[in-house]
């Protein structure tokens, strides 16, 4: 009969939902400290469709195609303003506030950006990381009242999820991927020219 030391020695205390840290880069967006400012995140959701397939009074299951949902931070709001206007320029260069204008043309899908969420253990070292391309979709309003006292402002900004790779799980996240994952991010400046790396 399993004791409770056993259920212990398998569990091994299990992982804490407030130890994680995220990142997101946009393309000539400048967003600061999101390691400490993201108050809230998730861990990426998927889910293959089912299709029912109707034979002699039966359905029979088959998988249809995979969809990733939509993945959402809710971040601190500085003093600055820095990161809301951050997000509020990337969604005005997709679509401009007082024109059905977008600063890309038809050739240029600059507008994706790219993020990662990781868990992390008690030590602080990462266990697992999802890394997705994403594009924003909506930024939250952030309310306002006389009688709000002892908070922060805090907004939420949903994005739409293009891709994912799970690290260690090779490229494509496949159960025979190659256990090796590679992320280079920054920025490289040759003369005036300054090209933006993320892979």
């Amino acid at each position: 009969m399993a004791s409770i030391t056993d259920f212990a020695a398998k569990f091994k205390g299990g992982v804490r939902p407030n130890l994680f840290k995220v990142h997101i880069t946009a393309p000539g967006i400048n967003l600061v400290d999101l390691n400490f400012l993201v108050e809230s995140s998730s861990l990426p959701g998927v889910s293959v469709a089912k299709i029912e397939v109707p034979f002699r009074g039966r359905k029979l299951a088959v998988p249809g195609d995979r969809v990733f949902e939509d993945w959402t931070v809710k971040i601190l709001n500085d003093t600055n303003f820095q990161n809301r206007a951050a997000m509020e320029e990337w969604l005005t260069r997709i679509s401009a506030a007082s024109a059905n204008y977008s600063q890309y043309d038809r050739n240029n899908i600059d507008y994706y950006g790219s993020a990662s969420v990781s868990q992390l253990d008690r030590q602080q070292d990462v266990i697992r990381t999802y890394r997705m391309q994403v594009l924003p979709t909506a930024i939250s309003a952030i309310e306002l009242g006389m009688g709000s006292n002892d908070e922060v402002e805090m907004f939420d900004v949903t994005f739409g999820v293009n891709t994912l790779t799970i690290d260690g799980q090779g490229v494509d996240a496949s159960v025979g991927g190659s256990g090796v994952d590679i992320s280079v991010s920054g920025s490289l400046s040759i003369g005036p020219v300054q090209v933006n790396l993320g892979i």
